[in-house]
Order: structure tokens, then sequence, then C-alpha cells
């Protein structure tokens, strides 16, 4: 559900993070915010709680070139991990273009994990999206930890429909930009078709 700005020549994109609370959804974008060139990012707004936990969104809009000569914005954000939060999670999935699903690796975080993939299910069906045809890509955050599943696990467990995966470590950046290069090239794709 892209935006054309036609006047502006502009293609805006919507990617959306989506995962359990705390398993690295707002440390995968600030690490591209904190990485990313000045002039090729906006402002990131970042609403909190004190317990520093995503309780709206993070927006990062990221310039990554043209297609047919409009520009192309990518607006990246994070839903709130908390399932309490579901009406936000639903508001913020409203006009996506793309889902990167963070997993938290650590074995005791699965049942997390499978809720908030289920939630995402829900949510896109309610908005009318065809998980199966939605660009979509599962990142396994937290591998640097001493618990974390192994990966076969994970993929097993999360795997949806053969979407490419990413082992990551969002903190130290490990992943990061490879799983948005994916899910950006996807979403790109779909624009091309259409």
């Amino acid at each position: 559900m892209s935006f054309i700005n036609f006047a502006a020549r502009e293609i805006n994109c919507k990617i959306v993070y989506y995962g359990p609370g705390l398993g690295g959804k707002t440390t995968n974008l600030q690490y591209v915010y904190d990485k990313t060139a000045d002039k090729q990012k906006g402002k990131m707004i970042s609403l909190a709680t004190e317990t520093d936990r995503t309780l709206f969104f993070d927006f990062l809009p990221l310039d990554l070139g043209t297609v047919r000569g409009f520009k192309t914005r990518f607006h990246l954000y994070t839903v709130p991990g908390q399932i309490f939060y579901d009406a936000s999670r639903k508001l913020i999935l409203r006009g996506v273009d793309g889902v990167v699903f963070v997993a938290d690796s650590q074995q005791e975080r699965m049942d997390a994990n499978l809720e908030a993939m289920g939630n995402l299910q829900e949510n896109l069906a309610e908005h009318g999206y065809d998980s199966a045809q939605i660009p979509y890509v599962l990142q396994l955050n937290k591998r640097d930890l001493p618990n974390a599943l192994p990966a076969d696990t994970l993929r097993q467990e999360l795997l949806k429909k053969g979407e490419p995966v990413f082992e990551a470590i969002a903190c130290q950046g490990t992943g990061v930009f490879e799983t948005l290069k994916e899910i950006s090239r996807q979403v790109l794709a779909e624009l091309k078709k259409s």
C-alpha cells in the first residue's frame, strides 16, 4: 500500500518491525538510525514508557534511491511488544508494505515469539492482507546469548512461508542491515510489479 506523492515525485513505503516485547525491534531501528548518514534520514520519533519499552512507534524515513524517476522513501516502524497494546499494533500495520518479524532467540521467550507471530497473522488478516503474499523477513535476534535456541529449532517453529531468515545481534549491528536490505529489496520488487 505504498503512498505515491506525484507532486514531490516520491514513493513512500512502510516497513513494520513486529515481534515480542524486548526482542530487539527498537534496537534494530536505533542501529540503522545511528549508522545512516544525516542526509539520508529524517528524525526518529520514539515514544517509550519508563521501562524503555516501545509504547507506540519509532519512525525513520530512509531514502533508498529512485524507482522510475520517483524518489523512494522507506518509513520504518516498530510495534509495541506487549500484547495488551494490540490496538496500537493494528493501527501501525495499516498500509504496511513489508514486515520484519524480530524473534527473540532465548529459549524462555519462545512462547512470546509464537504469541506475537499469531497476533501478527491475525492483524494482517484483519487489514485484508494475505500473509503469504506480503514481503516478509524473519530475523533471529540475540544469537550471542548463552540461552539462545539453535537457529534450526527457531526456524522449525517460526518459519511461515520459506521467507529469508537472518541471524542477528542487533545491539552489535550483526544482521541488522542485511535484514533491512532484504525487506527493502522485496518491497521494491513488489512496487515494480505494480
